[in-house]
């Protein structure tokens, strides 16, 4: 994939190097030349230039990309960057950084956002998986679909224990996308038994995640 990085801070320089292992192409802009020499990304094409500019992102040819990413520090210059990329050039997939969580709101499909990623939320969400067994922990949000993905640890006494993929009736609009058990990742096949202790990833909107977590303890 293509993918154009807004903000070559620590977070940005992290993301492109991350993408370059996995063989992306990597285009990285920020308005600070020093970081670049300071600790220039190998093998990713390195920009000057004002993200929030129109002249700016149409040379580095943002409506070829499959992905922007608006990394800066500054809520404000994420939201500018992930509007211009959806709505002036036409970027399918937009994922945004959110710095400061009071602006979460803001970062929606108005904004252009598909993707809003908050590290004080996901910090937030590793705490409340690692004491909330059987309850519902939100991962991430999703804004294209309106939905979240969220995880569910089942406890030692599920009625689930046992009981195979396809015999439980999980909310509607919510699907199950994965179970994580003992460091494997298991796709949830219709024959495959849930067991206690068991961490699911669901997709699901937020009105159903009250349903969801009476499944995991109810049955």
């Amino acid at each position: 994939m293509r993918v154009v990085v807004a903000g070559a801070g620590v977070v940005g320089r992290s993301i492109a190097r991350e993408l370059l292992i996995s063989g992306h192409h990597v285009t990285l802009v920020d308005r600070n030349d020093s970081v670049f020499s300071d600790d220039p990304v190998e093998g990713a094409d390195q920009f000057t230039g004002d993200a929030c500019e129109l002249s700016v992102l149409s040379r580095l040819g943002v409506e070829d990309a499959d992905v922007m990413v608006a990394a800066t520090g500054d809520d404000k210059a994420n939201l500018v960057v992930s509007l211009l990329a959806k709505t002036e050039f036409a970027v399918s997939r937009v994922i945004a950084r959110v710095n400061n969580p009071r602006n979460e709101w803001l970062f929606d499909d108005r904004w252009g956002v598909d993707v809003a990623v908050s590290t004080p939320r996901l910090i937030v969400s590793m705490v409340e998986e690692a004491v909330s067994v059987g309850d519902v922990v939100r991962l991430l949000t999703l804004r294209r679909g309106g939905a979240n993905i969220v995880s569910v640890t089942l406890p030692e006494q599920t009625p689930l224990a046992g009981r195979p993929v396809g015999r439980v009736k999980f909310p509607r609009d919510a699907a199950l996308v994965a179970i994580l058990r003992g460091g494997r990742v298991i796709v949830p096949e219709p024959d495959v038994p849930f067991e206690p202790g068991d961490e699911l990833l669901v997709v699901a909107p937020e009105e159903v995640e009250a349903d969801l977590s009476d499944v995991v303890s109810q049955g």
